[in-house]
């Protein structure tokens, strides 16, 4: 929050989005710039879908005491009709020595307030749940930018690989990465952080599957759901790993740099899928397409013992490999 106490606070903010982390930051911060402005800021916080009509006006009333004041209205996507009327035409002419930041989780419910909010001139901040994994990269090579280190792609990628997706966690190892290193960050600064960490995550038990090891792949799925790793990012990196070899090896030989721009992938995980890929034919690759892809639709459809669908789809993609061996 470098700039937060040179920036000018804005008179209404609109924190647009549902991923918790961002949205608490975002609101947060504004919040900052109000009380850099000025340190003796009355900071008040609503609930909208709570607030009734006598408090909604007390709330836009001016202070009598004078002084910055900071109005934070939570979930206002659950504003009741009289309060999205009265704030919107508060909007049209907002006080310049009041903050009010709404925080709004974006979706359907209470859109018109937002859109109403933002066609007033509101300054919205994003605050949506990534879509993606080029997003959650994105996400951690900002978040080392923020602390002031550099960090590359491939770093990033190896950092989710064993941190997971959780933006929280996420933001929580590059604090610490950054709090124990000189800020320049490779991917054997997160293999020597967080070897334990990536020992029981799903790449491991996908790893271990694709290379047709059955016992090393059955331990490491059951040592994984045994310290609480959700079986659903593990059913999604069996799937990944399948994913990714079968597209290497459709993509033909080249070096994983000249590859890198045409698959959409970093040069090291297209460098780990030739290896893999080597010991695999497209019939088996076919088997163990479907074997994740069953596997997927049964731990996210809600099958009641997720952890022995998990363990039929890792047996069946490792027997696939093993078959390709004997061919």
């Amino acid at each position: 929050m470098a700039d937060v106490a040179s920036a000018n606070p804005a008179p209404i903010v609109l924190v647009l989005g549902d991923e918790e982390l961002l949205a608490t930051r975002a609101v947060a911060e504004a919040v900052e710039r109000g009380r850099a402005a000025d340190p003796g800021a009355d900071v008040r916080e609503y609930e909208a879908g709570a607030l009734t009509p006598g408090e909604v006006a007390e709330m836009l009333s001016p202070s009598l005491f004078g002084g910055r004041r900071v109005l934070v209205l939570r979930a206002g996507q659950d504003a009741r009709k009289d309060l999205v009327t009265a704030l919107l035409g508060y909007a049209k002419n907002p006080d310049p020595d009041v903050t009010l930041v709404v925080a709004h989780a974006g979706g359907a419910k209470g859109k018109a307030f937002a859109d109403g909010l933002r066609a007033a001139g509101a300054t919205v901040v994003p605050a949506g749940k990534l879509k993606g994994h080029r997003e959650r990269v994105a996400f951690v090579r900002d978040e080392i930018r923020r602390g002031g280190g550099r960090c590359t792609d491939d770093t990033a990628e190896a950092l989710i690989a064993a941190v997971g997706t959780d933006l929280r966690e996420l933001a929580a190892a590059c604090a610490q990465l950054l709090a124990d290193t000189d800020g320049k960050i490779g991917a054997d600064t997160v293999a020597r952080y967080y070897r334990g960490r990536a020992e029981v995550s799903g790449f491991t038990v996908a790893d271990a599957a694709m290379i047709g090891d059955v016992p090393g792949a059955l331990e490491a799925l059951r040592w994984a759901l045994h310290v609480g790793v959700d079986p659903v990012p593990i059913a999604d990196a069996l799937a990944d790993g399948v994913r990714t070899v079968a597209r290497v090896a459709a993509a033909g030989r080249g070096s994983p740099f000249q590859l890198a721009s045409s698959l959409g992938m970093p040069a090291w995980k297209i460098e780990k899928a030739q290896q893999r890929a080597r010991g695999w034919t497209p019939e088996a690759l076919v088997d163990a397409m479907h074997a994740a892809a069953e596997c997927n639709a049964a731990v996210k459809g809600g099958a009641d013992d997720r952890g022995y669908a998990l363990e039929r789809a890792v047996v069946a993609v490792a027997a696939a490999r093993q078959g390709s061996a004997r061919r």
